[in-house]
C-alpha cells in the first residue's frame, strides 16, 4: 500500500519546524541537506540561501514528514495559504493528547481535542508555524 509522505515548504525556518515536529513524534532526521551542500558550477548557491535547507526528512512511523526553504529566487510561501492538513491517526487518546498539547503551543486552535459527534476524539489547529493538523483517536480504527 503507498504511504502518504507531506512535504511542506518553509520560508529559512524549516530546521526550526522540524525540531519543533520532532520534539513532538521523537525520532531522528533521516536526512538534512543544506543549499550550500548541492552548490557547484552548474547549481551556484546564492550566499543568502547557503545555509537553507534545501531537504529535511523525520521519520514517524511507516510515513516520512518531508520539508525545505525556498530559495530566495523562488519568492516566498504565503504562509497564511490553506495549505493542506496533515492528519495523525493517533493511537490511544493518551497519544493524542501528548501530541495536541505539544503541536498547538502558539498556535491557533480550530477545534479544542475533545470527543467528537462522530465518535472520534478529535482536534483540528494551525501550528506556530502555519501548518494545519487534524489529531484523531477513533477507537473503532486504533492503529496499532
Amino acid at each position: 500500500m503507498a504511504l502518504i509522505n507531506p512535504h511542506i515548504n518553509f520560508n529559512g525556518n524549516a530546521l526550526e519546524a522540524f525540531e519543533f515536529y520532532r520534539a513532538a513524534f521523537g525520532g531522528e532526521f533521516r536526512k538534512v541537506v543544506r543549499l550550500k551542500d548541492l552548490a557547484s558550477d552548474e547549481f551556484p548557491v546564492d550566499p543568502n540561501d547557503a545555509h537553507k535547507i534545501m531537504h529535511i526528512s523525520l521519520p514517524i512511523g511507516p510515513n516520512i514528514l518531508i520539508g525545505n526553504d525556498v530559495p530566495e529566487f523562488l519568492g516566498k510561501v504565503n504562509e497564511r495559504e490553506n495549505r493542506s492538513k496533515i492528519s495523525v491517526s493517533a493511537a490511544s487518546k493518551e497519544e493524542a493528547d501528548q501530541l495536541y498539547n505539544i503541536l498547538s503551543v502558539g498556535g491557533e486552535i480550530e477545534m479544542p481535542i475533545a470527543d467528537s459527534p462522530w465518535g472520534s476524539y478529535f482536534s483540528m489547529f494551525r501550528d506556530k508555524f502555519g501548518i494545519e493538523w487534524i489529531i484523531e483517536f477513533d477507537p473503532n480504527n486504533a492503529v496499532v
